[in-house]
């Protein structure tokens, strides 16, 4: 039975709490490639690449992108337009633009080895202090706590956290308990397993509070009901027009700077043309639903400054955003 009591009062049992967890983690523990490692670059990538993005989605790149750049070096070598192809297919290409970066930071400051100091974690392009936190701690074992969406909801549940945890006194209460509740040793093991019981037990709508084992430490009255958050803005609906300019084995692609900053995409519009498109195709983006509407090319084509002929079969070798590769497929197959 979870019991109640101010959502101020400190945890009690803190120690017994850690055990209990540290116990179901050890047999319950999921298998994951990064789990296998205690390299900093290859957690780093692992830690990049779960930013926004599911793990089963991660698993199949995350092995090939170690095969192509194996260390920090090898990173910060490549090519942008390589990392951004090795990339295509995760979304939110800025991390793979910020991963670039702090690869060179590290190369150029710490020789290609990562530095087990938080606050210089901290600093490198693209780190914020969840990951911060999560490569100080699996990499080096440091005592750093971690609050991502799955930690949040275990501590709003544990202290019966009332008030939205996405307003500054909530994102203060979450990151306080947190950092009181890592352990000084094992916090590697000890954040994976907080990691692997939001991500397996305390659900978002349904938690399993019956296979729960710290389930006598919470407070929660109403689990399901916990985390509370601010309402989310409105989904914002946007149409961007692109044509198709083809010349027998040639297509004309064009480098965006913007979204998709560096890779290649359909020639955009300005207006859409009159007449209905040879293919509509939607995707989400973050608080967007954007609808890519293809064009037939109006005759003659000049190409602008941004704008290159790729013969069909160096599409592949191309970084070419998920959608836009999706309309390719559709438009050449």
């Amino acid at each position: 039975m979870a019991r109640t009591a101010p959502t101020n009062e400190p945890l009690l049992e803190e120690r017994e709490f850690r055990r209990s967890l540290r116990s179901w983690y050890e047999r319950n523990g999921r298998e994951l490639p990064w789990r296998r490692t205690r390299d900093p670059y290859a957690i780093l990538v692992s830690e990049f690449m779960l930013q926004q993005t599911q793990v089963a989605t991660v698993m199949p790149y995350y092995q090939r992108w170690l095969e192509r750049f194996p260390g920090f070096l090898a990173l910060a070598r490549a090519d942008e337009s390589d990392v951004l192809h090795a990339w295509q297919g995760l979304g939110y290409y800025s991390r793979a633009r910020n991963i670039h970066a702090a690869a060179k930071v590290v190369a150029q400051k710490f020789g290609g080895q990562l530095p087990a100091d938080l606050s210089l974690i901290e600093q490198l392009p693209g780190v914020g202090r969840y990951t911060a936190g999560a490569i100080a701690s699996f990499a080096f074992d440091l005592p750093a706590p971690i609050v991502d969406v799955n930690v949040a909801r275990i501590i709003a549940r544990l202290t019966n956290w009332q008030d939205p945890i996405d307003s500054a006194a909530g994102r203060s209460h979450l990151w306080e308990t947190a950092a009181r509740l890592v352990p000084r040793r094992g916090a590697g093991a000890y954040n994976s397993a907080l990691l692997d019981l939001g991500a397996t037990v305390c659900l978002p709508r349904q938690p399993r509070c019956g296979d729960c084992p710290v389930r006598t430490f919470c407070r929660a009255t109403n689990p399901a009901a916990l985390p509370i958050k601010r309402s989310n803005p409105a989904t914002i609906l946007l149409t961007e027009s692109h044509t198709l300019a083809r010349r027998g084995d040639r297509i004309l692609l064009e480098q965006s700077h913007s979204r998709w900053r560096g890779m290649w995409i359909l020639p955009r519009l300005s207006a859409a043309p009159a007449g209905l498109p040879l293919l509509r195709l939607d995707f989400p983006f973050t608080h967007h639903r954007v609808t890519l509407a293809v064009f037939a090319s109006p005759g003659s084509v000049r190409p602008n400054d941004r704008q290159r002929w790729f013969l069909l079969r160096a599409l592949a070798a191309l970084p070419v955003p998920s959608p836009h590769r999706r309309a390719l497929a559709q438009l050449l197959s």
